[in-house]
């Protein structure tokens, strides 16, 4: 077959229009087999990879023919492709050894890990808003969402894409001052200085500033003084013309122990909810780990790991459990060995979480003392928490209602019983709840 002069420019064409990290990667799974009287036949490597893309066939064909200035269709083939023929399609990430020198050392200084970067993050229906508002920061930081606040439950990818922003400032201008620290660093500096009475060292470090970035900022909540410090290098910083990127697993609204103060500043700018990744997120995420360790693996297989593992901070280390089982079999990632995998890590994590660290994750969450669960108290603010512990110790531990009676120290199982009823009821009316509890599933890694 002659090589077809118009895939290059469709290609692009596709990557630009489309913007799906999904898609372009599927796509260096085909290659064009034929182009006669309007009709493309791509052949696709495997199943998967045509399934994924009849679902796209609409937007395959409205591209083509808006490349080829004539109506077209494309048919799918499963067909083996040779891949020293294939081409790349994929926008690929910047190696750090084509960027310059001062700009590397930027980089570590402000406390960015090397891969947390625009082209390494996945954008989906669940995080596009906020990839979105992140771009426009980089092209006019300081002046547009400022702060910009992010938040979301545990592995949804907000420290990932505030990172990204602070590299791509630091590429666009190398000079810019940046840093990175979690509100515990943060926090620790503060105390650090206080005891050799040398504050104005912590207020050069942090106020003397372009960009800071907190992640985790939530934690500060209680701590007078340093919600006190905060707040003046926000006010140091954002008259200066300096951006803040704030972090936390929920809006200010509902951070507790915050001061007004704060809350007012923090809703200030832009605030964003970035969901839980969906499948096509999850796959993708798959996709760029694999991609980012020379991991060889197939859109199907990447697909059977995205829908078996809802943490996406568990999909790489899932892959790489994965690929050193398959180093015995010659490196080839199967299927099989996905289930196996998987289904052997639930069974471990099930075992490793005790009724007791669910207590603990339980009262973290809404912020009550552990002992109160045991307690006969009927607040509302007691109660709740001390059902969502029956409920996950019922579905998740197996445990039986007798047993949880007895260590939650109630009168008999019908109280557990009208417990996991009222959690299960919530759940299936009250998405906000739901989300709740899934964030407390996901941090016990259940």
């Amino acid at each position: 077959m002659s090589e077809l002069d118009f895939w290059d420019r469709y290609i692009q064409t596709l990557a630009k229009q489309e913007n799906s990290f999904v898609l372009m990667q599927v796509m260096t799974q085909t290659a064009p087999e034929s182009f006669e009287n309007g009709v493309l036949v791509l052949a696709c490597i495997d199943a998967g990879t045509q399934m994924l893309l009849e679902t796209r066939r609409k937007l395959l064909e409205e591209i083509l023919s808006s490349v080829t200035k004539t109506p077209a269709t494309v048919r799918f083939v499963i067909k083996a492709i040779k891949k020293k023929k294939r081409k790349q399609t994929t926008p690929q990430p910047l190696p750090l050894s084509t960027l310059v020198e001062t700009t590397v050392d930027a980089e570590k200084k402000a406390g960015l890990a090397p891969l947390t970067t625009f082209e390494n993050f996945a954008v989906s229906p669940s995080n596009q808003i906020a990839y979105a508002a992140a771009t426009a920061v980089t092209q006019n930081p300081g002046h547009v969402y400022n702060p910009l606040f992010l938040y979301g439950g545990v592995g949804v990818g907000k420290t990932h894409l505030s990172q990204a922003i602070a590299h791509q400032i630091l590429r666009n201008n190398p000079n810019k001052r940046a840093h990175f620290c979690s509100s515990e660093e943060f926090t620790n500096d503060l105390v650090e200085q206080i005891r050799e009475k040398n504050t104005g060292k912590f207020r050069k470090k942090y106020r003397d500033l372009d960009l800071l970035i907190v992640d985790d900022i939530q934690f500060i909540a209680g701590k007078n003084y340093v919600q006190e410090e905060f707040y003046h290098t926000f006010n140091s910083l954002v008259r200066a013309g300096g951006q803040i990127i704030l972090t936390s697993d929920k809006p200010p609204s509902e951070i507790k122990k915050l001061e007004d103060r704060l809350r007012s500043r923090f809703s200030g700018g832009l605030n964003i909810d970035i969901q839980s990744p969906d499948f096509e997120l999850r796959t993708a995420i798959v996709l760029i780990k694999a991609r980012s360790r020379n991991i060889e693996i197939d859109f199907e297989t990447a697909s059977l790991i995205a829908e078996k593992t809802a943490d996406a901070r568990e999909l790489e280390g899932q892959l790489l459990r994965i690929y050193t089982n398959s180093l015995s079999t010659g490196g080839n990632i199967t299927k099989e060995q996905v289930n196996e995998e998987i289904d052997r890590k639930r069974v471990k994590d099930s075992a490793r979480v005790s009724p007791q660290e669910i207590i603990r994750v339980v009262s973290s969450y809404y912020d009550i003392n552990p002992t109160l669960i045991k307690k006969p108290s009927r607040k509302e603010n007691v109660v709740l928490p001390r059902q969502v512990v029956m409920y996950l110790l019922r579905v998740n531990l197996q445990m039986k209602l007798e047993d949880i009676a007895y260590l939650l120290k109630r009168k008999d199982h019908t109280t557990v019983m009208h417990g996991v009823d009222k959690i299960t009821n919530n759940l299936l009316k009250n998405p906000q709840f739901k989300e709740g509890i899934d964030r407390i599933i996901q941090s016990l890694r259940l």
